[in-house]
């Protein structure tokens, strides 16, 4: 391995709404030696045929409560739980009942739900005060509503979700103590909609997941039952709502782009591609993995307990792979971008985050002649201090 200092990740990016400059010469190394907020050291794995390869590599593990693994921050475990395997096959069993309620053809059965909220949502900024912050007006009460309405959490608990998704996904925004007390809150909300779900099922993800009555070896345990419902919750949740902004943001702040879909609608979900190819979201700290075997990479081997990371947003910039990758091109057909991962641990709601985010630019297109940014593309701030790091407010005009 390198003997060169390793550097901090995830890297700082020099605007809102571009990459971090290392991308551009990060793969000359297959991997790069980085210390993450923790102030642990991991692996940095740079290309995109490497980064493929270690997410469906068995050696490279997701659970990452073992003595010695790299953690993501001091003061918050996140995605980690010691009474659950992020592995297969346990993860296998567990994920195959959860995906029911996210394979394609129920997702497209929710288009016209989607279609509905964004319609009501937009008309409320249309009514409301200018500019709009489309932040606030639109991406995060979107995304909220679509997976309480497919979890079933009631509409009137929708708003409480915002602080506790906030805390659970802070890199260091909050202490480890408010940390646990919104998770202790979360859980214990949780505990109390479940158990109503049981007695009065409806047509629901919950309602079907505390109603299976497979074997024991395939059916959720309640531990389990309790930690998916709000893992889909606070991750779904999060991510698409920072997703659609930064998603919008970067379209308008490229006219020559915005004028190619206005001309073309049709190039919608070629937009959509390119802005995830792009991750824009956040680097690939959540990807952390440990390595149980000794593997090789890129020519080069990584010992058994070593923490690494695959740079999902190097891999999708790698020029073997991708012509141009620098430029931002709606256009952009043959997109094999890596951003919602591959192999067993492949992002379950990519379908309905797909969906949102079609829905609401072909809303916007429609609707929207004449949207434009509020604010130099110089003055977007990205939140600060969590794992997700979107837009703070998206001001526009119209």
């Amino acid at each position: 391995m390198s003997d060169e200092q390793p550097v901090p990740y995830p890297f700082s990016r020099p605007a809102a709404l571009e990459v971090p400059v290392e991308l551009a010469e990060l793969r000359e190394r297959p991997i790069v030696s980085v210390v993450l907020p923790s102030g642990d050291q991991a692996l940095l794995v740079t290309r995109y045929e490497d980064v493929r390869a270690v997410l469906t590599d068995p050696r490279v593990s997701r659970n990452i409560n073992r003595p010695g693994a790299a953690r993501m921050t001091k003061n918050n475990k996140m995605f980690q739980d010691p009474k659950m395997d992020p592995d297969p096959p346990e993860h296998t069993r567990v994920r195959r009942l959860v995906m029911k309620a996210f394979t394609a053809a129920r997702v497209e059965n929710m288009r016209p739900r989607v279609q509905q909220i964004v319609d009501e949502l937009i008309t409320e900024l249309e009514e409301g005060p200018r500019p709009a912050d489309l932040s606030e007006g639109l991406a995060f009460p979107l995304s909220i509503r679509v997976i309480c309405d497919l979890l079933g959490v009631p509409a009137e608990d929708q708003g409480k979700f915002r602080g506790w998704t906030d805390k659970f996904l802070s890199t260091g925004k909050y202490g480890k103590e408010e940390i646990q007390a919104a998770m202790g809150e979360l859980g214990a909300y949780m505990g109390r909609l479940i158990a109503a779900k049981r007695a009065t099922p409806a047509d629901d993800l919950i309602s079907a997941l505390t109603q299976v009555h497979e074997d024991d070896d395939t059916r959720l345990s309640e531990y389990e039952l309790h930690w998916w419902c709000r893992i889909l919750l606070l991750v779904g949740y999060e991510t698409t709502a920072n997703q659609i902004g930064l998603t919008v943001a970067k379209i308008l702040a490229h006219p020559d782009q915005l004028a190619a879909l206005r001309a073309d609608p049709g190039l919608v979900s070629n937009a959509v591609e390119e802005m995830l190819r792009w991750k824009l979201l956040n680097g690939s700290l959540s990807m952390l993995r440990y390595v149980t075997a000794d593997i090789e990479v890129g020519g080069v081997t990584v010992p058994k307990g070593s923490s690494v990371i695959p740079a999902v947003e190097s891999a999708n910039w790698d020029e073997t792979v991708f012509a141009r990758p620098g430029e931002f091109d709606v256009t952009r057909e043959d997109n094999p971008h890596v951003t919602f991962s591959v192999g067993p641990h492949f992002c379950i709601g990519a379908s309905l985050a797909r969906l949102e985010l079609r829905v609401i630019l072909e809303t916007l297109l429609r609707r929207f002649p004449d949207l434009r940014l509020a604010v130099p593309v110089a003055e977007l701030l990205r939140t600060k201090g969590t794992l997700i790091e979107g837009l703070a407010v998206i001001p526009v005009e119209w």
